[in-house]
């Protein structure tokens, strides 16, 4: 097993930062996992470096093969990975979904098909117009800013409504306006035909496709599609991602992942909590997450606070080296017995905010002394910074969540 780690780190120096797809194998050449990247080079070292959770560590124990293939672009990698995933089924691609529902592409059965994107549990309900499906997709989010970057060159009616009265996206140009009139039923199904081309993997054989029959156009002097075309071909060699792009998940040796938690709530009702990511000493928003009280209705802080550690441990998200909870023993007693059943080692320290923020009464478990964290929980200023923010994302949701209750 030692070799094999050895020949996996030796192969992840050598990988490039190229958007592609990684295929995770036993060693009986069995795929584990399938997972796309925005630079194959920090993904799959990510993998290797730090602490994760139970099922991605079981994971990472099996690896002895890692295979890759580079994509042009981050919208080809998030699509092959879900083409490979439907091939392969790989085991543990199920699994760290942690019982979230896939999420599929769907071209409907109707005279101007419309692309939708539908939950897996949702498929059923919808069978009777569903032409074609693709997937599994494991983020619906992406699915949608990877269909806005494909609608922008191939567009589509997406309302129900068969009608182009009142569509903010006819007016914008997202619509090419169908039920007006506006385009033929045979251009209309050229676009639907290039979405699906790209959602099966084949964009070069489109603009293969595309080229040829733009020649045709333009010796039969029909220039305005001739050029048109050239467009959509120009669009697709130069597709525009950058909204797909996101920071691979590693953190960097020297600045330690510090994740602090807080409640909100007036008497039980509209509880909220918050999770909130600092990478050393600067805030990392675009980790920051919330949470809306499900299970809890009675002025319980430490149940709601062990509801949030719970649904968060579930999500496959970097394990942090120091977590931070508002709160006193109560709290963290509760977050060891939460941890210890989940596997995870993790120094956790509760915050006891007292009348001033600069005599934080600070208690700790699973603390194993360690020269960053020292440096993080003796900062005072830097600990009442962080604990503050923690308080200010928590009551802003609960704020929200009580007005709309109220309205």
């Amino acid at each position: 097993m030692i070799k094999s780690q050895d020949k996996i780190k030796k192969k992840i120096k050598k990988l490039p930062h190229n958007p592609g797809i990684y295929i995770f194998k036993d060693k009986i050449g069995k795929i584990l996992y399938i997972g796309k990247a925005t630079s194959l080079k920090n993904r799959v070292g990510s993998y290797f470096v730090g602490a994760h959770n139970t099922k991605t560590e079981k994971l990472i124990s099996q690896i002895t093969k890692i295979n890759t293939k580079e994509t042009e672009t981050v919208l080809e990698a998030l699509i092959l990975e879900a083409n490979l995933i439907k091939q392969h089924k790989p085991k543990y691609n199920i699994q760290l979904k942690d019982d979230k529902s896939f999420s599929y592409f769907i071209i409907t059965n109707e005279e101007f098909p419309r692309i939708l994107i539908l939950r897996q549990t949702d498929l059923g309900k919808n069978r009777n117009i569903t032409k074609h499906q693709f997937g599994p997709y494991t983020s619906k989010k992406q699915m949608a800013t990877a269909l806005n970057i494909i609608r922008k060159i191939f567009p589509f009616h997406a309302l129900r409504q068969k009608s182009e009265k009142g569509c903010l996206d006819y007016q914008i140009g997202k619509c090419p306006g169908p039920y007006a009139k506006k385009i033929t039923k045979k251009d209309y199904n050229k676009n639907i035909r290039g979405i699906k081309m790209i959602l099966e993997g084949e964009k070069n054989g489109l603009i293969k496709k595309m080229e040829v029959e733009m020649k045709k156009l333009a010796k039969s002097e029909n220039f305005e599609k001739a050029a048109n075309l050239k467009n959509q071909i120009f669009a697709l060699q130069h597709i525009q991602d950058i909204a797909l792009i996101t920071k691979e998940r590693t953190d960097s040796p020297n600045k330690i992942r510090i994740e602090a938690y807080d409640i909100s709530n007036i008497s039980g009702q509209f509880a909220a909590g918050s999770m909130i990511v600092f990478n050393g000493n600067r805030p990392n928003k675009q980790e920051y997450r919330k949470f809306k009280i499900k299970s809890i209705k009675e002025i319980n802080d430490i149940a709601m606070m062990r509801e949030v550690l719970e649904r968060r441990i579930k999500n496959d998200w970097p394990i942090p080296s120091l977590i931070l909870l508002d709160g006193g023993r109560g709290h963290l007693n509760m977050a060891k017995k939460v941890f210890k059943n989940n596997n995870l080692d993790i120094s956790i320290f509760s915050v006891a905010k007292g009348p001033s923020r600069k005599n934080l009464e600070l208690h700790s478990i699973n603390y194993k002394k360690n020269t960053k964290i020292e440096k993080i929980i003796t900062n005072h200023n830097l600990l009442g910074q962080i604990m503050d923010e923690a308080h200010r994302f928590a009551i802003q949701y609960h704020r929200k969540l009580r007005k709309a209750g109220f309205n």
